[in-house]
């Protein structure tokens, strides 16, 4: 993890930020909806629940509010490559961690 962000959500990514993202392990997220940009306001809690098992499967992910529960569509497509390389904690870790031949 790459001072400690685990995920960036934005409106949108320039195609080298978002390889370079995924490069660090970072999830690169947008939101589904760009109407729900305005809905997230500085200060609030939020969370991306069963990150993790629903990269995996290639389930939708959704932004949830911490006390109210409100969810926010996210739009996320990843290759099976990248997937691997943002579930090993990027391409460093999963080269590091991956046996020597």
């Amino acid at each position: 993890m790459y001072l400690g962000v685990r995920a960036v959500i934005a409106k949108s990514f320039a195609r080298i930020h978002r390889s370079n993202l995924i490069n660090f392990g970072i999830l690169p997220l947008c939101f589904a909806r760009e109407e729900d940009y305005a809905r997230v306001q500085q200060g609030e809690t939020w969370e991306i629940p069963d990150v993790r098992a629903r990269l995996a499967r290639g389930d939708p992910l959704v932004l949830r509010h911490a006390a109210t529960g409100e969810e926010i569509p996210l739009r996320a497509a990843f290759t099976p490559r990248e997937v691997e390389i943002l579930l090993g904690g990027g391409v460093l870790r999963l080269m590091r961690d991956r046996p020597s031949a």
